[in-house]
This record gives structure tokens, C-alpha cells and sequence, in this order.
């Protein structure tokens, strides 16, 4: 079997706060951002419920450093155009401490549909996630790699983990955002399903009775795509900087091969259950990276940063196949600089005041590019 590594091309998309330049509180930009943007990104910038809130999503790039550079020049962009508004920017899984209740929602009929359904949990849904694209060779493939991938989520959440605050308090969670989004229905790391069909058919029958009206309102922490033929990667908190996104990305695409490596020799990994693999998810949530998460196989914890040893020797057949060898290299960086979640807290800890995280946050933004 030749294996074609090319097809697991990424997509990154990355969802923005936007700031006031001086109390580095969240701001309405009254979409100004988006409407400016469009004129020198086309789409690749968009509107999110949330008014303080800017979307935007890379092209297809064909590996690590051409997302790299994508996800710069939007940074790059973005900011640029935010600061000749009188904003700023930042990325963060939550706000330190600026409330949902004060912030404007987006006038769409696609988000007013939401509010109106989902009431409260919409509106209180202030959270900035960042989403990877993983390009597959077919829907049958993305399938298989989608059950397979999920055992992996937890490790890959746990460096992502970048939102310690909410609403003005220390909440205990590196990532808080997760417990925010967790009010939504169809949410979390889902079960696997025997073929692509009997995804359909779950589908299908959510839309025939009205629970949905089409597949993107299934908001699990991965996916396989309603319309690309992508598995989608939800379940990370937006990192402070784009190095960070880049290496998150870069395992997800390196997991997807290696499985895909792995089926090549009609191996493959072993599929726990939903309920075993969130209890890693809510270890992850609670306690980033310098906590234990459970290896199913030898039935006892383990360090969750020797798993991610152990993850980065588990990948290590495909990196060179893939070219991301020296951008998942920059794990050791994050492992010895802690997560955003861990510098956000040094940064608390220091001076008690979270309006100078929020101002880390903005000087993160654009740090490294």
C-alpha cells in the first residue's frame, strides 16, 4: 500500500477577543473588524455571535509552515485593522474578568435562531476556541481516524489549556472554557461509530426530528465534517500565540497519519469508551499539564507530561513524512513555559491584577510572528 501522507493537508481556524486598547476589557466592534477585514482577507475572516468576538480561518495549506505562515499574516492582519479601529486584540480561551451579560450578540438570523433555542447557555457562551482541519482522502477514512483520534484529545486539550478566569475570578481550571461550553447540547468527545453510514443515519435522524437542522449543530470536540472531507479538531482553548496553534495543529495532523500509518498494516488502536475518555477530558480541563491522566491500557494514572512524551515517540514515524518535525519540536517550549493557562497565572500571581493578564494576553497576540 503507498501511502499518500499529501492528503492530510490542515486548516486552522482561530476565534479572536477583541479589547479595548486601555482597561483591556472585551469590546463590541459592531462587526467594523469584519467589514475591514473582508476588503484585504476576503473570507477568510467572519463574524461570530458574540460581538467582541472575530473569526477567522486559514486556506487549505499543504503542511505545517504554510499554516504557520497563514495564521501570522491573519494575526498579522487582523490586528493591524483593529488598531486602526481603536482596538486591540488577544487570544484566550475566556476573558479574565469581563462579563458575558454586558456584551452585544451578533444580529444573524443563524445566531438569533440559536439564542432563541438554547437561550442563556447561547448567551453566556463567551469562549474563543481554536478548530483544525484534517484533510482526508475519503469519508470512510475520516471515519476510521476520527474513532481512532479520540483516545488522544485529552493530551492534546491539556497544552492547549489557556483560560484560568472567568468573569473576575480564579475558577481552579486551566481551562474553564470547556465547563462554559459544556451547556450545550451535543458536546464533548464523541462515541465512535462502526462506518461513515451509521454517522449519517445518527445525522439524518437528528434532522428528521427537528432536533437540528443541519450537521454543523453538532458541536462535539471532534468531528467528521458535515461538508469537507476534513476531521474537524474542536476541543482546544485559542493559545496565547500562533507557535502554540501551529504545534497543536501539527499533532493532530501527525495523530491522524500515524493512525492512518497504523491501518496501512491493518493495526489499529484500541477504542475506549466515551465515558472512560472524558474522564482524561475533565482531568485535561482541571488540571492542564501538570496533572495525571489515566492510560486505559495499564489501568493506573500517568504523569500527563511523560504521556506526552510518550505521544511524541508514538508519532514520531510519520513527522519527517509530514515536514513538522521542528514545529512539534516547540512542545518542549510548552512544556517548560507552562500552557497559556500557567502563564496567565504567573502573571496573576505577580501582580494580583487581572486587568495586567489582559494586557499579557494582547501582548502575546502577535509575540513570535
Amino acid at each position: 500500500m503507498n501511502l499518500n501522507y499529501k492528503t492530510f493537508t490542515l486548516g486552522v481556524e482561530e476565534e479572536y477577543m477583541v479589547l479595548d486598547p486601555v482597561t483591556f476589557e472585551l469590546k463590541s466592534h459592531e462587526q467594523k473588524i469584519v467589514q475591514e477585514g473582508q476588503k484585504a482577507i476576503k473570507d477568510k475572516v467572519k463574524a461570530e455571535m458574540h460581538q467582541a468576538v472575530v473569526e477567522v480561518g486559514t486556506d487549505i495549506c499543504a503542511d505545517a509552515d504554510e499554516a504557520w505562515q497563514d495564521v501570522s499574516n491573519l494575526r498579522k492582519t487582523i490586528a493591524g485593522i483593529a488598531g486602526e479601529l481603536g482596538f486591540a486584540m488577544g487570544a484566550s480561551g475566556t476573558h479574565p474578568f469581563s462579563h458575558w451579560e454586558s456584551q452585544l450578540i451578533t444580529d444573524h438570523i443563524r445566531y438569533n435562531e440559536i439564542v432563541n433555542e438554547l437561550q442563556e447557555a447561547a448567551r453566556s457562551n463567551l469562549i474563543f476556541g481554536l478548530h483544525v482541519h484534517v484533510g482526508m482522502e475519503s469519508r470512510e477514512m475520516a471515519n476510521h481516524i476520527a474513532n481512532s483520534t479520540r483516545y488522544f484529545l485529552p493530551h492534546i486539550f491539556a497544552l492547549s489549556t489557556n483560560s484560568p478566569f472567568w468573569e473576575g475570578r480564579m475558577t481552579g481550571y486551566k481551562s474553564f472554557r470547556t465547563k462554559v461550553f459544556d451547556k450545550f447540547p451535543r458536546t464533548g468527545i464523541p462515541d465512535s461509530f462502526d462506518s461513515i453510514e451509521a454517522y449519517d443515519n445518527y445525522v439524518k435522524l437528528l434532522i428528521k426530528t427537528n432536533c437540528i437542522d443541519n450537521a454543523k449543530k453538532i458541536w462535539w470536540d471532534l468531528r467528521v465534517h458535515p461538508f469537507f472531507n476534513t476531521v474537524e479538531f474542536r476541543i482546544c482553548d485559542i493559545p496565547l500565540t500562533v507557535d502554540e496553534t501551529i504545534t497543536l495543529a501539527s499533532l493532530f495532523q501527525a495523530v491522524c497519519a500515524r493512525i492512518y500509518m497504523l491501518r496501512s498494516k491493518n493495526l489499529n488502536f484500541i477504542q475506549y469508551s466515551r465515558a472512560l475518555l472524558n474522564e482524561n477530558k475533565w482531568r485535561a480541563s482541571r488540571y492542564g499539564v501538570d496533572g495525571h491522566l489515566i492510560d486505559f491500557g495499564k489501568e493506573e494514572e500517568v504523569n500527563t507530561r511523560a504521556l506526552l512524551y510518550e505521544l511524541l515517540d508514538f508519532l514520531d514515524p510519520v513527522l519527517d513524512h509530514l515536514g513538522s518535525r521542528h514545529r512539534i519540536a516547540y512542545i518542549h517550549k510548552m512544556l517548560e513555559n507552562g500552557t497559556g493557562a500557567d502563564r496567565q497565572l504567573a502573571v496573576f500571581d505577580q501582580s494580583k491584577n487581572l486587568t495586567d493578564v489582559a494586557r499579557y494576553i494582547n501582548h502575546q497576540y502577535l509575540a513570535g510572528i
